[in-house]
């Protein structure tokens, strides 16, 4: 996976939206239309915006029918994740509290609350 191309597609706004509703929607997938609707994207926008995520290896497509369904890329996203993490508190990841992501569900950390 070439990092640099998968860093440079998701600093865009749109296609970084796009990532993270796949990401949280696991392996499963979402449909591109609604994949749009939830963005309230064009198609041809967002028809854009997923070639360049499927060209830096960030997702993946397969038609059912007459639909694509988009999903990440889990093993690329944790190759990135090891690049950016790999010298994170002197190599030692479990010190950094790091791991990988593996599409299943993970539970968001609690939100402080500030008084």
């Amino acid at each position: 996976m070439d990092a640099i191309l998968a860093l440079a597609a998701l600093a865009q706004e749109t296609r970084l939206d796009i990532f993270r509703l796949l990401v949280q929607a696991g392996p499963e997938g979402v449909p591109a239309g609604q994949l749009g609707e939830q963005l309230g994207l064009p198609s041809a926008t967002l028809s854009f915006h997923l070639k360049e995520l499927r060209h830096a290896g960030l997702i993946t497509f397969q038609r059912e029918g007459r639909s694509l369904i988009y999903s990440a890329e889990f093993a690329n996203m944790n190759a990135l994740l090891a690049y950016l993490t790999e010298n994170c508190c002197q190599g030692d990841m479990a010190a950094c509290g790091g791991g990988v992501c593996d599409g299943t569900k993970i539970e968001k950390p609690k939100q402080r609350r500030t008084i």
